[in-house]
């Protein structure tokens, strides 16, 4: 197996202002003294300039890219106008722009695309719903997400995959120890299917209420290769004991 250093990424959603990149200042503070792990925070795009100078190294990245390099899409950042911000990570298709913004597979796969061209790491998002899940059909839906949403290949960029049920998501709830190792080995026998020796060192993310008291037991899952973090990755306090579960695990 591969061996894949652990991952932390913070999605700040639309939290933060300028007072707040005191706690990004913070979190690099402590990671520097926690080795063998990568850390990233995603702040809103209002945040990732002044956000890239309070980082102390920590990698910042955005939220969202449109799939186009410019045009008349109003209201939209492109992978290469996030990049000169500083970003150097992007998530694409998590749940709640797929649900708000109706992104489809196809959408998702272009934004993917598109970030890797531009050297970017892109964080693509998969889950299911708690109907899929009650249905037993959430091993399926998430290998469809994962056939229409992946590109084919990408020479630049990291691709990340990040598993994140949407029924754990900010509601507190957290998928079982083995509902998480069901899942990832899923991702990880569908990431090896369609590319090979390069699918097993694809980084799998678990995302879903992870805070500090759960993130041991999630680490210590097979085929999970970091987290995805909401509202605990707002603060320091909350989000560096997240970190070093990481590291200890």
């Amino acid at each position: 197996m591969h061996l894949r250093r652990k991952l932390i990424a913070g999605n700040w959603k639309m939290n933060g202002n300028l007072a707040a990149l005191a706690e990004i200042a913070a979190t690099a503070d402590a990671a520097r003294e926690i080795a063998g792990v990568d850390v990233a925070i995603c702040p809103p795009f209002t945040l990732i300039a002044p956000a890239v100078t309070r980082s102390g190294g920590l990698v910042i990245g955005a939220q969202d890219c449109h799939a186009a390099e410019s045009g008349a899409h109003t209201g939209c950042v492109s992978a290469s106008m996030a990049k000169e911000a500083g970003a150097r990570l992007v998530i694409v298709g998590h749940s709640e722009r797929r649900a708000d913004q109706h992104e489809s597979d196809a959408d998702v796969r272009a934004k993917a695309e598109t970030a890797l061209r531009h050297g970017l790491t892109a964080i693509v998002c998969v889950g299911e719903s708690e109907g899929d899940r009650a249905a037993r059909g959430h091993v399926a839906v998430v290998e469809r997400q994962l056939a229409g949403s992946l590109p084919d290949s990408w020479e630049e960029g990291e691709l990340v995959v990040a598993y994140e049920p949407i029924w754990a998501i900010g509601t507190g709830k957290v998928a079982t120890p083995a509902d998480i190792g069901e899942m990832h080995g899923a991702i990880r026998a569908a990431l090896v299917q369609r590319f090979g020796d390069l699918g097993d060192r694809i980084r799998i993310l678990y995302g879903g209420s992870v805070k500090a008291d759960n993130a041991a037991a999630i680490f210590g899952v097979a085929n999970v290769d970091g987290a995805l973090v909401g509202g605990a990755s707002l603060t320091a306090a909350q989000f560096v004991p997240i970190i070093e579960a990481a590291a200890a695990s």
